[in-house]
């Protein structure tokens, strides 16, 4: 018996096929082989065509089934987690309309920041947990003001999540998490935020059915089945956005419990059993996916837009083609600091722990006699460290400390100076898991699918590969370090 699970990434897509009774990972494939691309064609902008996702979901499906060899009747539920926040439009015949308008887009930041101050600070975070930001919400409101012929034709609104739902069963529904994640959501009514959607004029007919996280939120259509090589008939049971199925997939459900991720951007996700926001929206809480009425969960999230991506941009802009092994190996030789050298990672969109402010990536205390391509790439580890740990402040404001930190073993996190800095700079117990976001929505579909009775039963399998402790000989300079750093910062904002 088996469960896949598909991560619907901003750089790639990620299919992975579960052994449902061991909890290990079969095979797994990715699609493309290089970042899918943004399109960006104007500062700030940032979208993706939805069917680009469908694409590499078929792509990715048929190369794991390629590998896996096995009987597709065997496969009993689909989970789905997907980037967060975005805005995808479709009409009465689920066409999409316009293309994306992704989680890193800032186009809506004043959308958001003038429906805060129509309504009152107060009043939002105390009902949304937020203020409207350039959230999804928001987003859909500069549909409306700056492409009203668009806007017309709009049937429902969908997340990524989704949309990739319904290319598979033909039905348009969504979550309350979902609605969470888009400012959607009234945490004090529990049910949809309509005082915002009041002040913005969006009619509620635009917004999806609800369906619970672990559900049958659907079955695969023949279309669908025949497009990915898979069963007709086959439950879709799990949908969740990529930061708090990262916390799935780590097992963190309970209060007190951290997870965290650094792919294209870096989040530092919290648990609690209470509904709480930071006074300046500069990090988010949302429905966590294992909520409900009795058993309140929230997760806290600290997003960094500038993470992997940073990194990213090196591989493809700086280094002359080198891997990310070749790159961490060069990072290596050179000293914690840098050699004195600062980079800021905010390049990405309009950060929140930022105030939503789009300050840019930028190189500081450039010497060049000094510093070659080596101090960058350090540089740029330790700065989006940097970020987080800023980030992690303003949590630790909150009331919510960080001790241990739960992350897989992927991402920024295969680099050995990421994950010493993040724990040397943090002063957090690193462990490191077998695990990824693709792996995490076959598990959550297999408790949707009531295949696992429990949380016990869903992670049997889950292998910690090591756990990585606070340097203490290097702790000094790296406090010098984010001083500087954070000096810098602060001459910028």
């Amino acid at each position: 018996m088996y469960l896949i699970g598909y991560d619907i990434g901003t750089s790639s897509v990620k299919a992975t096929l579960l052994n449902a009774d061991t909890g290990k990972g079969v095979t797994s494939a990715t699609s493309p082989k290089k970042e899918m691309a943004i399109i960006a064609s104007q500062p700030g902008f940032a979208e993706q065509n939805p069917s680009d996702w469908w694409d590499n979901v078929k792509l990715a499906t048929a190369e794991m089934l390629k590998s896996a060899n096995i009987n597709t009747s065997d496969v009993k539920a689909i989970g789905i987690t997907y980037q967060m926040h975005g805005l995808v439009c479709v009409d009465r015949d689920q066409n999409v309309i316009r293309p994306s308008i992704i989680w890193c887009d800032s186009r809506a930041v004043e959308v958001g920041r003038a429906s805060a101050e129509r309504i009152g600070t107060k009043k939002c975070l105390e009902n949304l947990l937020n203020l409207p930001g350039n959230f999804t919400a928001a987003k859909l409101k500069w549909v409306m003001e700056n492409e009203p012929a668009i806007y017309e034709k709009i049937h429902k609104i969908c997340l990524p999540g989704d949309y990739i739902a319904m290319k598979m069963t033909g039905e348009i529904t969504t979550t309350e998490t979902g609605l969470s994640e888009g400012i959607l959501w009234d945490f004090k009514k529990h049910g949809l935020a309509q005082m915002l959607l009041d002040d913005l004029g969006i009619s509620n007919d635009l917004i999806a059915d609800v369906v619970p996280m672990f559900s049958v939120q659907g079955e695969l259509s023949k279309e669908a089945a025949a497009e990915l090589g898979l069963t007709a008939g086959t439950k879709i049971t799990y949908r969740g956005g990529d930061q708090p199925n990262n916390a799935l997939s780590l097992n963190v459900l309970e209060p007190g419990e951290i997870a965290a991720t650094a792919g294209t951007s870096g989040v530092v996700c919290g648990i609690g059993d209470q509904p709480d926001y930071d006074s300046q929206s500069r990090v988010n809480s949302f429905i966590h996916v294992n909520h409900t009425a009795d058993r309140p969960r929230y997760s806290v999230l600290l997003c960094v837009n500038g993470a992997g991506i940073l990194n990213s941009w090196l591989k493809h802009n700086v280094t002359g083609g080198m891997d990310y092994p070749e790159m961490n190996a060069l990072a290596g030789k050179v000293p914690v600091g840098s050699d004195g050298l600062v980079m800021m990672p905010f390049g990405n969109g309009a950060e929140r722990t930022l105030g939503n402010e789009h300050i840019g990536a930028s190189v500081h205390c450039l010497d060049f006699n000094r510093h070659d391509v080596s101090h960058m790439l350090r540089a740029a580890q330790e700065g989006i460290v940097f970020a987080l740990n800023f980030g992690l402040g303003i949590m630790r404001d909150m009331g919510i400390e960080a001790k241990t930190v739960r992350a897989g073993n992927a991402n920024m996190f295969l680099s050995d100076i990421f994950a010493s800095a993040f724990a040397t700079v943090t002063g957090t117990i690193v462990e490191l898991y077998d695990t990824d976001g693709s792996q995490g929505a076959a598990r959550g579909a297999g408790i949707g699918a009531g295949i696992y009775k429990n949380s016990k039963e869903a992670f049997v399998g889950l292998e910690k590969i090591k756990t990585i402790e606070p340097d203490t000989k290097q702790a000094k300079a790296y406090e010098e370090a984010y001083n500087k750093w954070f000096y810098i910062l602060e001459t910028m904002l």
